[in-house]
């Protein structure tokens, strides 16, 4: 479909949504403008799918509103999903938002359809990598030339955009020079003002809000997620802890390697019988999981643990595929999750579905992973893993036309837009009184 095509499909979907709302809900301080920006900035970007042979083609990703194809013909809620087509997948949901409007001045927040990722690709893998530092300058131009008054109401504070890859992609300081990696895109002053929903956000990052990878699971009603459900909570877990992931390979001591001399230590062995394995390694090197989730979500169904060191950034998507399968994260790092996604896994709650081990104690210390899982109480691990269970519907990304929304189950586009909505508001009255 080209990119006209789809624009003239978003144009008329939006129209049906404007003219089939529930004018009767309560929309107060809940309305939403969708900015319309030339196709350059979104859906063009799309066609460059195969574009640069240094990054990976996810041209066969883009199926189903950015979902993916799903994994195989006769499944309801799996899908081959890559985590650089958030963007558009987001973008798709927003339209099914039922408090939009048409007019500028009545939103309380002002949606910014903005490909960021998938724009920063001809800066980090094409012709433009020297010119990193000018990501994202395009788009404010035009933001001030066209329809100026938009932005010009509140400078920027009223409006988001959604960015499918970690802060760290575009955090490169401008006094590099030469470019290292990265775009500059949140480095710009001139959106410093603009609320971001990523990934994975900096520890010091004023405009950042991070939301969750999405994993390969989007229900499309509650007859399906809750079948979902039931089959997390009556998997036999047979595995005491389990690691997805690559790495851990090299001889400097680093937490997967930890992990790894562990794991496949024979002489470890659990009394009593209770599980089979004491950990079990599902190898994901190469990003040779990223679009199959039978490889590892089966495993994560019959662990209690799931391990979630740090790679190169602080955060995984294993940790949400995890939590989708029932598996109670251990972390090794708070950047890793508890100071990243407050509006999705509050921080007061962490101590009620995860375990925090110190990274340090284990790598310097010697201490060992599977004493301190086994230390706990059975009753303790039980409990734990309801509240990860009931923590689900907060962390996957249903798929659009979802009647998910009839059942009073917010999913992780619900939730990011009504801390978005909250977060401007702040920002609004703290402006107004400065």
């Amino acid at each position: 479909m080209s990119s006209k095509s789809i624009n003239i499909f978003i144009f008329i979907l939006f129209l049906l949504r404007l003219a089939s709302s529930d004018r009767t809900s309560d929309c107060s301080n809940r309305w939403i403008y969708i900015r319309p920006l030339p196709s350059r900035f979104n859906f063009d970007l799309l066609s460059n799918c195969s574009a640069y042979p240094l990054f990976d083609d996810f041209c066969s990703y883009l199926p189903n509103h950015g979902l993916g194809p799903k994994t195989h013909n006769h499944s309801l809620s799996w899908y081959r999903t890559d985590p650089i087509l958030l963007e558009q997948f987001f973008h798709r949901r927003i339209l099914e938002y039922p408090c939009l409007t048409q007019d500028p001045t009545l939103a309380n927040a002002i949606y910014l359809p903005y490909y960021t990722a998938l724009d920063a690709l001809k800066y980090l893998y094409g012709p433009e990598v020297n010119s990193s530092n000018q990501h994202g300058l395009e788009l404010y131009n035009f933001l001030r030339k066209d329809v100026p008054h938009i932005w010009d109401r509140h400078a920027g504070h009223d409006h988001f955009l959604v960015i499918a890859r970690p802060a760290w992609d575009f955090s490169q300081p401008f006094t590099n020079d030469p470019p290292v990696w990265g775009t500059s895109f949140l480095e710009l002053a001139e959106f410093y003002n603009v609320t971001t929903l990523i990934p994975e956000g900096r520890a010091w990052g004023w405009q950042e809000q991070a939301v969750p990878y999405p994993t390969s699971y989007h229900p499309s009603n509650s007859v399906v997620l809750g079948s979902w459900l039931k089959r997390v909570r009556n998997s036999r877990r047979n595995s005491l802890m389990l690691f997805a992931g690559g790495g851990g390979v090299a001889a400097t001591p680093n937490i997967r390697r930890s992990i790894r001399n562990e794991c496949e230590d024979n002489s470890t062995e659990i009394s009593g019988g209770y599980f089979s394995k004491v950990c079990e390694i599902v190898d994901c090197s190469n990003g040779i999981c990223e679009h199959d989730p039978i490889k590892y979500i089966k495993p994560m169904l019959q662990a209690n643990f799931c391990l979630q060191p740090p790679g190169d950034t602080p955060t995984r998507r294993s940790t949400f595929d995890g939590i989708l399968a029932g598996c109670i994260p251990v972390f090794f790092e708070e950047q890793s999750a508890k100071s990243q996604y407050d509006w999705h896994l509050p921080q007061h709650i962490y101590d009620e579905f995860s375990v925090f081990i110190p990274k340090e104690d284990v790598v310097f210390k010697g201490l060992k992973i599977v004493d301190v899982l086994m230390s706990m109480p059975k009753y303790k691990v039980r409990r734990m893993r309801e509240k990860v269970i009931e923590l689900i519907p907060r962390i996957i990304y249903r798929r659009h036309d979802s009647t998910l929304p009839m059942k009073n189950i917010k999913d992780a586009v619900d939730i990011a837009i009504e801390g978005t909505l909250h977060r401007i508001q702040s920002r609004l009255k703290s402006v107004s009184v400065q």
